[in-house]
């Protein structure tokens, strides 16, 4: 295998790649809650997979390009959409929270809650990840789904072995997804055939930590994210030295916080000495800029206010917390904080690898707070939620320098949407298209938000025609 990973790290971002100039409409939302659209825009993308240009209204991308370049018109690709007002480019989604191993279990969770779905459902599968067919078979699917439905970036739990967990990081590097790869640490309250020793964490853990480094030396495309599974499943001990490694190589690190009220008060009870299940984190050193929360649905004031003071994001789940009842995450009140905020499918307790679909609960969720609380300002929007899944998840992952929107200097990581593809769930009429040029600016605005709402309504992967990591074609239909 090492033969052909090392052809995958040269072919995904080590070795020179055509200088690109893509050509069409672009859309994204740089600013939470708006919708940016770049008609005619040639967009150039460098060797390295870097945006190096943003032109719009260009009449002639090829001849842009090669001014800008320098470079003959044989030297430069060019991809034109822009005779299809149903194309569009848009960043790649980004998955901040995302259960690798519990891919087969999508749609299977019954009548459960939390706490008795992990031990039906989640730790049975779990631990069958010692054999590594097994965990090639589900990672290669769940590494193909996700990509086939836009995600460029996911941020993965994998389970507590050592071998598939590296696996992973090397279907990833195959396959073209930028990922983290998180082995999941958990050496208390878990069944007698899943779990570890704080002694078999420590060195299954920098062995997971050296094979990332090794297959990826500038963490460009594979970054190693620590994962303490949740408070209850780590002893303080564990927490602590995990903490303790965090902060010492300015690591990433994820765990779930406050997602069920059930698991709330077992939190507190097996952890006494601090004041809430926010706090344990806080006093063992996990939370930092580089840490996400997945769910954060029952905070008290005073914990969202150690968010604040400690820089930690959070991963939205809304369909997830819809399926196992576990409650509705006030998102507008941690935005509101000023608390980075993205999406996550946390397969399989979430049953789609689709943040078009999550992005569409988190909108649907916020109503259904509203109607509860009949505060209006709860409510997201079409452009709130698009903006979670890209440049929300950016910022959460501390890649906002590197993906998440259309910009000079950032990666071009990005999904070729087209609305009328083949077999489309979407149903376009002529009379909606924008028809940029032909109506005032703002009516073609307006009619192409309405076709975005179409999509993140209606759309699913069959809308997603490319997908692009680093400036290389990773999916095509």
């Amino acid at each position: 295998m090492t033969q052909s990973l090392n052809t995958a790290v040269d072919t995904l971002g080590l070795q020179p790649i055509k200088f690109t100039c893509y050509y069409g409409t672009f859309a994204h939302t740089p600013v939470l809650g708006s919708l940016e659209v770049l008609v005619k825009c040639a967009v150039g993308v460098d060797t390295d997979g870097t945006i190096a240009f943003i032109e719009q209204n260009c009449s002639d991308p090829l001849g842009f390009s090669i001014n800008f370049t320098n470079l003959s018109s044989q030297e430069i690709d060019l991809v034109d959409v822009s005779d299809n007002e149903n194309k569009f480019f848009f960043p790649g989604f980004i998955d901040t929270h995302i259960h690798a191993s519990q891919f087969p279990n999508n749609g299977i969770f019954g009548n459960s809650t939390l706490l008795d779905w992990l031990d039906t459902y989640t730790f049975p599968l779990e631990s069958s990840f010692k054999s590594l067919t097994t965990a090639s078979q589900i990672y290669s699917k769940v590494i193909n789904r996700t990509l086939s439905n836009g995600t460029t970036t996911a941020s993965y739990y994998a389970t507590i072995h050592t071998e598939a967990t590296n696996l992973l990081a090397d279907l990833a590097l195959q396959k073209g997804q930028r990922a983290l790869i998180g082995k999941v640490c958990m050496n208390q309250s878990s069944p007698d055939h899943y779990i570890e020793t704080f002694d078999e964490c420590k060195k299954s853990q920098q062995e997971v930590l050296d094979h990332l480094h090794n297959r990826d030396p500038k963490a460009e495309f594979i970054k190693p994210v620590l994962t303490p599974r949740f408070a209850g499943s780590c002893t303080d001990e564990l927490m602590r030295w995990l903490g303790e490694l965090r902060s010492e190589k300015d690591l990433h690190c994820q765990t779930h916080l406050s997602e069920n009220k059930r698991e709330i008060e077992w939190t507190k009870e097996l952890f006494p000495q601090y004041d809430s299940y926010t706090d344990i984190y806080k006093e063992t050193g996990l939370l930092g800029p580089k840490t996400t929360l997945a769910h954060c649905i029952h905070l008290s004031d005073k914990e969202r206010d150690i968010l604040i003071e400690t820089g930690a994001g959070v991963s939205h789940c809304p369909t997830s917390n819809s399926s196992i009842t576990s409650g509705e995450a006030r998102v507008r009140w941690l935005l509101n904080s000023g608390i980075n905020v993205s999406l996550g499918t946390d397969c399989s307790g979430g049953f789609t690898p689709s943040i078009l679909e999550v992005a569409k609960y988190a909108l649907l969720v916020s109503r259904h707070l509203v109607m509860k609380t009949e505060n209006e300002e709860e409510k997201l929007s079409t452009n709130d939620v698009l903006y979670l899944g890209t440049v929300g998840g950016a910022k959460v992952l501390q890649m906002e320098d590197v993906v998440g929107l259309f910009k000079v200097g950032l990666k071009f990581d990005c999904q070729l949407i087209q609305l009328d593809a083949p077999g489309s769930n979407i149903d376009t009429f002529e009379f909606q298209n924008p028809k940029w040029g032909q109506l005032d600016l703002k009516t073609s605005n307006k009619k192409f938000q309405d076709l975005i709402d179409k999509w993140l309504f209606n759309g699913d992967d069959r809308n997603v025609t490319k997908v692009y990591v680093n400036g290389r074609t990773v999916l095509e239909r």
